[in-house]
């Protein structure tokens, strides 16, 4: 009889199998199905590459349940047939293996694939479903791959100890050795794992034998577990219309010693691997001798440590004695940010007009929109670098979850940080459907509290993927806020948990109620972040039924509809301008930050505006032109 599974792994190296989902794609069957399913519709298929690993010497088999969770298999119709699936899938590996083989349940990462936005009361539903049911199966043990995050791993972990006493493998996948996705170092997280239960930690996925290899070399000597590794078959091309890895067979076979000598006691493949892939692994590892494992490994493992801060990241000096941080200027006094929407042509002309005349008004940033309502617009990254260095003024961007994956935000953000732009604002973004381009996609990688969460990380030296930059960014973050709900408080509420998540400072949707001005101030007080307060004043009568009526947010009073219902051309902007300045004076009672919104490119409006903030507060700007300014020195009264 072999030993359990615990024993087996401290007397030499097991091997592992390889692919299941890659291997069926290159047997024929198509993408896009619940290959978990299979274990039901077509097991002999599934018992078939099954015995196909065990033949080339796989003496661990991992069952065909990677994805089989209610929340995934959803989206097939499948989910009253959950644990079903799952006992399938142990049954089927346990009829190849025999008494031969060892039977690890999979149970991959929920947050890595399609469900990153579950909840954790649903993850931990969808866990407990399915461990339960491998381990009723019979299964020897449970192996838990592919996650990216300590916290998701640390969940699963604990379910499985609460479910029975099997051993356990934890594997992360991981694009830097030195951290995981949520920024822990990988020495404290596997330390972290070690104490929680973990029987095997290790990797799998995401790279090939060279990328795990150093993966492995980092785990600091004295983790105390034997560990696990199953990389991917080098990185996967595109050829012909199919999905191909390079990795050959022979590579694998030269690179399993290596990893025995690392202290791998359970050596299979990932993605792209086949039963070939493991035969050269079985027999490189014939006649190991153990005893060497641990004298080849480096002397000391290398951990980058970051550590994390919830101070805002900017405070230098912004040449005239006040923080450059609009988050700290707006705790010492009223602070005046302007939006000016980036043009849907390519004549910038009137638009970097308006930006000088803003400065000039004493405006404290401009802030542009990210194709707001989903309306193509021009770059507010290219109009952000232009204004900061034609007109001065301090560019404050909109980040949309909407238009970029997860490489494209990164990406998008490492170009605000190179280029000095360093304050943002995170928004979820209006649909695409309901823009100028209805055909096109929303992504939606994000949601606005991920991607606050994830720019802060960016301040932290830890990039998206979780691996250690070079450099610490430094965003000051902001998260939009709209008070035009029937349920204040459930609004409030939300927006506590953008600040929890790192929001440095909060603009909200515009105000048109007095006394809802005041609910605000109430509701948010005990809030230790600046909220920008937002004011957009009406152009004409038309302009404000659009904005009641159309515009997803935006709420006016009847008192204003009725005072706007109407007019047209300067008397309309004069009356538009007379309610956002009753507006302004109940704001300034209660809030530093003032958040004006410019219709139409309409600049005189909000410059008017912006000089009444500055003339009502006593600050002035160089040659702000107020009517009470007594020189043409800045100066803070």
């Amino acid at each position: 009889m072999k030993p359990d599974f615990r024993t087996a792994l401290s007397q030499r190296p097991l091997v592992g199998d390889g692919a299941m989902g890659t291997y069926l794609y290159q047997l024929g069957f198509p993408i896009g199905v619940a290959f978990e399913e299979y274990n039901l519709i077509k097991p002999e298929m599934i018992l078939e590459v099954h015995r196909r690993y065990a033949a080339a010497g796989a003496e661990v088999l991992e069952t065909n349940t990677f994805a089989a969770q209610h929340g995934n298999l959803v989206r097939f119709g499948l989910e009253k047939r959950t644990a079903e699936i799952n006992a399938a899938g142990v049954a089927l590996a346990r009829q190849a293996g025999g008494d031969a083989a060892y039977v690890l349940g999979a149970v991959g990462a929920i947050r890595a694939g399609q469900r990153k936005n579950a909840r954790t009361a649903e993850i931990t539903r969808d866990y407990e479903e399915q461990i339960g049911a491998l381990v009723g199966a019979g299964a020897d043990g449970i192996l838990l791959e592919t996650f990216f995050e300590l916290d998701e791993l640390m969940l699963a972990l604990r379910i499985a100890r609460r479910l029975g006493d099997l051993p356990v493998v934890c594997q992360f996948a991981v694009d830097d050795p030195a951290v995981t996705r949520d920024g822990v170092p990988m020495g404290e997280a596997l330390r972290r794992l070690r104490d929680e239960g973990a029987d095997v930690v290790g990797f799998n996925c995401r790279s090939g034998p060279n990328g795990i290899l150093r993966a492995v070399q980092n785990i600091p000597l004295d983790l105390g577990l034997p560990l696990s590794a199953f990389p991917n078959a080098g990185l996967p091309d595109y050829e012909d219309g199919r999905v191909v890895y390079s990795a050959s067979p022979a590579y694998f076979g030269e690179n399993a010693r290596a990893f025995a000598d690392n202290g791998v006691r359970l050596f299979g493949g990932c993605c792209g691997t086949t039963p070939e892939h493991i035969a050269e692994i079985a027999a490189a590892l014939r006649g190991y001798v153990p005893s060497l494992a641990e004298s080849l490994r480096p002397a000391t493992a290398a951990q980058v440590v970051v550590t994390p801060s919830r101070q805002p990241s900017v405070s230098a000096d912004d040449g005239r004695g006040e923080p450059a941080n609009i988050a700290e200027l707006a705790r010492m006094r009223h602070t005046v940010i302007v939006e000016l929407d980036p043009p849907k042509d390519l004549d910038i002309g009137r638009f970097m007009d308006g930006a000088a005349a803003l400065r000039d008004a004493g405006a404290d940033a401009l802030t542009m929109a990210d194709n707001s309502l989903a309306v193509t617009r021009m770059s507010n990254m290219a109009l952000g670098a232009l204004v900061q260095e034609r007109v001065g003024i301090r560019p404050l961007v909109h980040i949309a979850c909407r238009d970029r994956n997860l490489i494209g935000t990164q990406s998008h953000m490492m170009g605000f940080d190179a280029l000095g732009i360093d304050h943002v604002l995170a928004v979820t973004g209006d649909p695409a459907k309901f823009g100028d381009l209805p055909g096109s996609s929303s992504v939606y990688d994000l949601t606005s509290f991920e991607i606050i969460k994830m720019i802060k990380q960016l301040n932290e030296g830890i990039a998206f993927s979780g691996r250690a930059l070079k450099q610490k960014a430094k965003f000051v973050i902001g998260a939009a806020f709209n008070p035009n709900v029937k349920h204040l408080d459930k609004a409030v509420q939300r927006l506590e948990k953008k600040v929890a998540a790192g929001a440095d400072y909060i603009m909200t949707q515009p105000v048109y109620d007095v006394g809802l001005i005041e609910r605000i101030a109430e509701g948010t007080k005990h809030l230790d972040v600046p909220i920008f307060l937002g004011i957009f004043p009406l152009a004409n009568g038309r302009n404000a039924e659009y904005l009641h009526n159309e515009v997803p947010g935006i709420q006016l009073s009847d008192a204003v509809r009725e005072r706007m219902r109407g007019l047209e051309g300067a008397e309309g902007k004069a009356e538009g301008i007379a309610v956002a300045k009753e507006l302004l004076d109940a704001a300034m009672k209660h809030f530093n930050g003032i958040y004006l919104m410019t219709p139409f490119l309409h600049y005189e409006m909000t410059v008017e505006l912006t000089r009444y903030v500055k003339e009502k507060s006593g600050v002035h700007a160089d040659n702000c032109g107020c009517a009470s300014c007594p020189t043409n020195d800045y100066q803070v009264k």
